[in-house]
């Protein structure tokens, strides 16, 4: 028998994750890892749970995700954004509490690129006198 599952994409700064919600205890599993191993910092993984405490439904789901690109925050946020869109096929009555919270909003936020003649984006190279 096919188990129900609800899935949700997420994206923050240069990554992208892919998030199933299935039934269950509320495990949490990144990139075939525990969520305890594949993020190092308590924060962050408070910041992947915050739309399940947001609507109340911690504990009631285990959750899959593939993440890739970028970093351990910005994976983090796009996690968190991918949970907040799988919880809307969940129960769309979730959607006012998610978008007063501001996790179904994507970030734009992006890296400025580097410009011509500077070390970085706007970092200009070490002034001399002579």
């Amino acid at each position: 028998m096919a188990q129900v599952q609800y899935i949700g994409t997420g994206r923050r700064k240069s990554s992208v994750a892919r998030v199933r919600l299935i039934p269950g205890e509320g495990k949490i599993v990144v990139n075939n890892r525990d969520v305890e191993d594949y993020v190092p910092f308590e924060t962050l993984r408070e910041i992947i749970k915050q739309p399940l405490v947001t609507t109340e439904t911690l504990g009631s789901y285990d959750i899959h995700v593939n993440v890739n690109g970028g970093g351990y925050t910005g994976q983090a946020g796009a996690i968190r954004h991918g949970v907040a869109r799988a919880l809307l096929t969940v129960d769309p009555d979730f959607r006012a509490a998610l978008k007063s919270a501001g996790f179904l909003t994507r970030d734009p936020r992006m890296k400025e690129r580097k410009k011509p003649g500077l070390r970085g984006a706007r970092r200009a190279p070490q002034f001399s006198k002579r």
